[in-house]
């Protein structure tokens, strides 16, 4: 399919990312399905609304495209801003909740135990059904930023990053192995300071970018932009 690009305004995109959930939800034959939840101004933005959403959240494993090395009530949390807006409000029970415990020491050993978790929640190798993320204004996905050498990982699924250009600079991600093989990915991005890496991932094929790795090389993905974002596209 490649990458799908929708422009509209916020609200309408959000109504478009319940849709694509209730989509995986029906083709699913019922089974179990497992989705990585975003951080930052993407959780603001659209996880009340997709909590909202009429739909069967009991069937869900959530896990996340990355984490910042803090405890889980700090402020800068992925998982903690997750149970506020989303977890909470539709009553996830703990077995599906599948927290980043990267506030230890040892951010490696967070890694690999947080890969290990997603094995033996979604076998080996580890298939997301769906991921929800943003991006930043230079081009990056998770924590996985341009340039750095996490891009050039092959095999593993999770990540320790030590010097995030982005503060924190400890985290914990998802490889671009693990975005790649999930089954629909959709990246959120909002505001004119998204435009010039969305034209670059988007039209040019040589860009380097994280994001742009993700449309070129992953089956489902929809780019769910405002005009703003949009507005260097040339079929925006």
């Amino acid at each position: 399919m490649g990458a799908n690009v929708l422009v509209d305004e916020v609200d309408v995109l959000a109504r478009r990312l319940v849709a694509l959930v209730g989509l995986a939800m029906r083709e699913s034959a019922e089974r179990r399905l497992s989705m990585a939840l975003p951080g930052g101004s993407t959780a603001e933005t659209l996880l009340l609304p997709l909590a909202a959403a009429p739909l069967d959240w009991k069937r869900w494993d959530f896990f996340w495209g990355d984490e910042r090395a803090v405890a889980p009530d700090h402020p800068d949390s992925n998982y903690g801003l997750s149970q506020r807006l989303f977890l909470g409000p539709i009553g996830a029970e703990a077995r599906q909740v599948h927290r980043t415990r990267a506030e230890g020491p040892d951010l490696e050993a967070a890694a690999r135990e947080y890969e290990a978790e997603m094995v033996a929640v979604l076998g080996h190798p580890p298939r997301l059904d769906f991921a929800l993320m943003g991006m930043g204004p230079d081009g990056h996905v998770c924590s996985l930023f341009p340039g750095h050498q996490a891009l050039r990982e092959a095999t593993r699924q999770v990540l320790a990053v030590t010097d995030s250009p982005k503060p924190p600079p400890r985290r914990v991600t998802l490889s671009l192995p693990a975005l790649v093989a999930t089954r629909v990915l959709c990246v959120a991005a909002f505001g004119e300071s998204k435009a010039e890496a969305l034209q670059a991932a988007l039209e040019d094929p040589g860009s380097a970018l994280p994001v742009a790795h993700l449309a070129r090389r992953q089956a489902e993905t929809h780019f769910l932009l405002d005009p703003a974002a949009a507005s260097r596209l040339s079929r925006s």
